[in-house]
């Protein structure tokens, strides 16, 4: 069917409420294998369950979840019914999930070796759970993707159209966001993949939008890179990420809103930057964009911690380079570990007051819609 007008991107967007929510990883995961795999997973459901009904109290509505390759290629029928069983899980709490099939930011170095199965060590006090200088290259020019071995593409389509074509009229799944940060650390190295992506939906013609991440910012109207400039140009809605200020983040919108098209921040959050919820929940909520903040309850992914790239600038280049950090601050996450407390109470009454307030706002739309204003 190919890219959506805009005028139905917008009829998809104004029936839904406000979305809110996070990146989920459930706090009792180390990784996305962890979160995946056969090994554990009635306990780590459970978990999910739990921190879906949090989500459910505080009026969040909706997660982004990536899924992992390795998991559905070698352990394909299970994963294929833990999937099943995580949307339901969420669905009972009335959460909405985005479905990210394919990563361009975490993706492994040269010395990349395959996924191991069963329990996953961690690593303390490393933000994702594991000292990445050796498996993960976060921000390197070298970084390997799966899709470059010409053995796996295709089955890594054949994973991404058998998930769309199960969940193509599903309306527990929200969206379809078919590559994280398309060319984070790679260059076009990945261009062919995500067109190919694109394609596979456009035949599978879903009920839910398909996108890729603009994550670097913009810049004279364009997003910055040749990949985001074409993850842009075929997403039915715009997806885009940042970590960085407020006034930042209005720049960002205002040229995105050039585009006419419903705009989702899909990754943001960082308080060591002053990226917070007292001003980035308000901002999303008055402009009705989508937001997904990274992370919710803390655990053993370890993402309350800076991330490694800031502590080997402090080690490179000593404490000058980093001293715009607030080291004193999470930098994700909203729950303390054990999701009993909050990190920070009066983030959470926001949250609460602006989700009540945009779900009585839809409610009027609602029955406005209705007739029963009329």
């Amino acid at each position: 069917m190919g890219k959506w007008t805009k005028e139905r991107a917008w009829e998809w967007y104004n029936a839904l409420p406000w979305l809110r929510g996070c990146n989920y990883l459930g706090s009792d995961c180390v990784n996305r294998i962890d979160q995946w795999q056969e090994y554990g997973f009635e306990s780590k459901l459970a978990t999910a369950e739990r921190e879906f009904a949090l989500m459910e109290s505080i009026g969040y509505n909706t997660i982004r979840i990536i899924v992992e390759y390795e998991v559905w290629e070698k352990q394909h029928d299970g994963f294929m019914d833990r999937l099943e069983k995580y949307i339901t899980a969420a669905a009972k709490h009335g959460i909405s999930v985005m479905i990210v099939l394919s990563n361009e930011c975490s993706v492994r170095g040269p010395e990349f070796v395959p996924a191991q199965f069963g329990e996953q060590q961690h690593d303390l006090g490393f933000h994702g759970g594991k000292d990445f200088k050796v498996w993960y290259q976060h921000g390197a020019d070298n970084r390997y993707n799966l899709l470059d071995d010409p053995a796996v593409a295709p089955k890594y389509y054949d994973m991404v159209a058998e998930i769309m074509t199960k969940y193509k009229n599903d309306p527990r799944i929200i969206v379809w966001n078919l590559m994280n940060e398309p060319g984070n650390g790679r260059g076009t190295k990945s261009k062919p993949h995500l067109q190919k992506f694109f394609e596979i939906g456009w035949d599978i013609d879903p009920i839910q939008p398909l996108c890729a991440d603009v994550w670097r910012g913009m810049k004279n109207g364009r997003p910055t890179t040749e990949m985001e400039c074409l993850a842009l140009d075929l997403s039915d809605v715009v997806s885009y990420h940042s970590y960085s200020t407020y006034y930042k983040n209005v720049l960002i919108i205002k040229q995105l809103q050039a585009y006419g098209r419903p705009i989702l921040n899909t990754e943001w959050l960082s308080r060591v930057s002053n990226n917070t919820i007292q001003e980035m929940l308000p901002l999303f909520f008055l402009e009705k964009i989508g937001c997904y903040q990274w992370g919710f309850v803390a655990g053993k992914n370890q993402t309350y911690e800076p991330s490694q790239g800031v502590w080997r600038k402090y080690e490179e280049k000593g404490y000058e380079a980093v001293k715009h950090i607030d080291f004193t601050k999470w930098q994700h996450d909203l729950y303390r570990p054990g999701g009993n407390f909050p990190y920070d109470p009066a983030e959470i009454e926001i949250i609460k007051q602006l989700t009540k307030l945009a779900d009585e706002e839809q409610s009027i739309k609602t029955e406005y819609t209705d007739g029963d204003l009329a």
